[in-house]
């Protein structure tokens, strides 16, 4: 099993920066791709970014590319998500999800590890 803890979501103004992270625990070793998606009020979980840990190769959803930027710490097995000039369409409930593939998936059903959730806020 592995355990996921989100943090550092909250209140930012439009224009403003946030930055998340996800700390992995349990058994780390199995874990090969992260991936960060985001769940708005009534609608469907969607693909932010994801990263492979061995590799460091990264893939982005269309409309972050240039504001976020996914990362990772080796030695404190943790994703961040840099996210800047948020926009209020960008508030959600932020997701961290690990997999074993070595794919980096988009969707959420090829994902086997979620955290609870951060929630993330950007007021015009």
């Amino acid at each position: 099993q592995v355990q996921l803890v989100e943090s550092g979501g909250g209140l930012v103004q439009a224009g403003g920066s946030l930055r998340l992270s996800c700390a992995a625990s349990g058994r780390t070793f199995s874990m090969n791709v992260m991936g960060w998606f985001r769940q708005a009020p009534g609608k469907e979980r969607e693909f932010v970014a994801a990263i492979r840990w061995r590799d460091i190769g990264t893939y982005y959803a269309d409309f972050v590319k240039g504001r976020f930027i996914i990362s990772r710490d080796n030695a404190k097995n943790t994703v961040y998500l840099q996210m800047n000039a948020l926009k209020p369409e960008d508030t959600a409930v932020y997701y961290c999800a690990a997999d074993s593939s070595l794919v980096l998936h988009t969707t959420p059903n090829e994902y086997t590890y979620w955290g609870q959730g951060t929630q993330v806020t950007v007021s015009s």
